[in-house]
Parts: structure tokens; sequence; C-alpha cells
């Protein structure tokens, strides 16, 4: 169930993109990539996606540095595993691939997307 609190910090979150998040979202917005439609900062039930793509039932996830550290490393875990219990599809893309490959990126998510999609 998704609370007030974890919308409004949605909300914040969208404010306030990381770069490889803005990157990204640039080419994602307003269905360029094959029609699909992307929300950023999407609220699912206690969480936040970085991307979401309600059709394909597909997350997607810009990890920096951060995401190394065995705190967050056990909490993207937890989080992962509720989103495939939820038939969420969690694609991880590391924000280093966004800055040097951001077609081969798009390509692999426009990929994974239509095959969930089933089209």
């Amino acid at each position: 169930m998704t609370t007030l609190l974890t919308v409004e910090r949605a909300r914040a979150l969208r404010r306030r993109l990381s770069p490889p998040e803005a990157r990204l979202w640039v080419r994602l917005r307003r269905r360029q990539l094959r029609g699909l439609k992307f929300r950023r900062q999407h609220p699912i039930g206690p969480y936040i996606v970085d991307f979401y793509c309600a059709e394909a039932r597909l997350a997607v996830e810009v990890d920096g540095q951060c995401h190394d550290h065995p705190d967050r490393i056990a909490h993207d875990r937890r989080r992962t595993a509720w989103l495939r219990e939820q038939n969420i599809r969690v694609m991880r893309l590391a924000a280093e691939s966004v800055r040097v490959d951001l077609d081969g990126v798009l390509e692999f998510i426009a990929q994974t997307a239509l095959e969930r999609r089933g089209g």
C-alpha cells in the first residue's frame, strides 16, 4: 500500500534527479522510447522506483556508487524481492552505463519492456 509519505517523498525526488537519472529521463519521457510510457520516481507500495513502465510492469533503477555499500545492497535485495512478488521486473543499471552508453541502455530497456509487454 502506497502511503501519503511515500507519495510526498516521490514528489521531492522528482525535483532533484541525479545527473544520470535526468539524462535518461530526457529520453524516456513523452513516450519517446518506442511508444512506451514511463513515470519517474514512481511510488509502488512502500518503495519509490526511479522509472516505471506500468504496461510492462518494469522498474528501471539507476544505481550510483552508493549502491555498492553493504547496507544498501541488502536494502536493494529486499526491495527487489518485494517488487518481484508484485510481478514487477527490476532492471538495475549502473549510472556509469547511462553516462557512457545511453543508446545501448535505451535499447536494453526497450527490448526488455517490449518482451514483458508481449510485443
